[in-house]
């Protein structure tokens, strides 16, 4: 009871140490820039990140200015725990988007590119895939949560963003034939289709995790009042893993689109990430980039856990989650979860609850121990039974003692 009191607590003190300990946070609005507060009370000024643009909408240009202190979402997840176990070695991750720019610095080297996505004219992709595999740099602190892993850029929509469900079917099924171990979809599309399950049944075939956004980015206009919720797709596919995206007080974003099927939540309201060109960072929110997180995570758990599934990697990462109405992603707990048994089929594996038993690994000397103990135990035996025999049969005799003739012992007639 109280590990499970204190696992409920873990929001509540998560977010109070969020609020003292914030270094990079952002409010997006329909302004050019958006101020990243500091901890020392400073703020630079970042570009905001487009998720689409308007057909007469020149690229987007690479950022010139820098975020060098920890973004909150970095700190929130606790990323430096994790990366003590991991950091994504041996993994690849699809990015199904508007592309991946592959002269971006912070991935330079580690992206491969399924037939024109290797640029990106919007540069959501890119910052997508920042989230996820950004590299460090010189000077700067923000990095993705799986650094070390590769970047599979699989396009989702045309050059300017526009999705459809063929174009994401098609980006899926590009992830998961170029060797993609996890894939994120950023697209939530208001209807399922047969392109759509289709990659999805494929992607299962392949035992690849598809992640992907609950539901929509951001409105371009905003209400004051959340949307009513509806699923959106692929996310709300079966063995999909669902994302809703937090902002940095835990809280999803006013005026956001809404879901009752997601899975998890992660950070995906004013958080930091790389652009397309130069060295430079952007401002970004939604649940595309929550769903990046969640799929760095399940790179940082197929690296450490190669022999799960696909299936049993999304089980892990919601119950070792934070729990809530929507479990919030907890790296670290995901790749440090004692399984019960890793079954890379995918049946049968949880995280290791409290209390549950944990089997040790066999002690191979302890046999020859125990066998060579057996003659000192009998020596031992036989050395108590001559002092008991020397001591208390003496003491009964004096005292008049005589066995009967059933057994047991009675006392003699005292002597007048």
């Amino acid at each position: 009871m109280r590990d499970t009191a204190a696992r409920r607590s873990r929001p509540a003190r998560r977010a109070r140490a969020l609020g003292a300990a914030l270094l990079v946070t952002a409010v997006v609005g329909g302004a050019a820039a958006a101020p990243a507060a500091a901890a020392g009370g400073s703020s630079v000024r970042l570009p905001v990140l487009p998720s689409k643009l308007a057909p007469d909408d020149p690229c987007t240009a690479g950022s010139t200015q820098r975020a060098t202190a920890v973004p909150w979402e970095q700190a929130g997840l606790q990323l430096n725990r994790a990366w003590q176990v991991t950091a994504g070695e041996g993994v690849t991750v699809g990015v199904v988007d508007t592309g991946v720019s592959t002269s971006a610095p912070a991935l330079k080297g580690r992206v491969t590119a399924g037939g024109d996505a290797g640029t990106d004219c919007v540069g959501h992709g890119t910052f997508v895939a920042g989230l996820v595999a950004a590299a460090a740099q010189d000077g700067v602190r923000f990095t993705g949560v799986a650094h070390r892993a590769r970047v599979l850029a699989a396009r989702g929509s045309d050059t300017k963003g526009t999705t459809s469900a063929d174009r994401v079917a098609a980006g899926i099924q590009t992830a998961v034939a170029g060797g993609a171990d996890v894939v994120t979809v950023s697209a939530a599309l208001p209807g399922d289709s047969a392109a759509l399950r289709s990659a999805l049944a494929l992607a299962a075939k392949k035992d690849v995790l598809v992640v992907a956004a609950a539901v929509p980015d951001l409105p371009d206009q905003p209400g004051s009042k959340d949307l009513p919720p509806r699923d959106f797709y692929p996310a709300a596919s079966k063995g999909v893993l669902s994302v809703l995206d937090l902002d940095v007080q835990g809280k999803r974003p006013v005026g956001s689109f809404t879901t009752e099927s997601a899975d998890l939540a992660a950070p995906g309201d004013g958080v930091v990430g790389i652009g397309p060109a130069k060295d430079g960072h952007y401002i970004g929110s939604g649940a595309s980039l929550a769903a990046g997180f969640v799929a760095g995570t399940a790179a940082l758990v197929r690296s450490v856990h190669p022999e799960l599934s696909a299936a049993a990697t999304a089980r892990l990462l919601r119950s070792s989650a934070y729990p809530a109405d929507v479990p919030r992603l907890d790296p670290y707990a995901a790749v440090t979860a004692v399984l019960t048994r890793a079954d890379s089929g995918g049946a049968g594996v949880r995280a290791e609850t409290a209390g549950a038993p944990v089997r040790m690994p066999e002690d191979k000397a302890a046999g020859p121990i125990r066998r060579a103990m057996w003659p000192a135990a009998a020596g031992f035996g036989a050395i108590v039974a001559v002092v008991w025999l020397g001591l208390v049969i003496p003491r009964g005799r004096r005292l008049g003692w005589r066995p009967t003739r059933g057994g047991a012992p009675r006392a003699a007639e005292s002597e007048s």
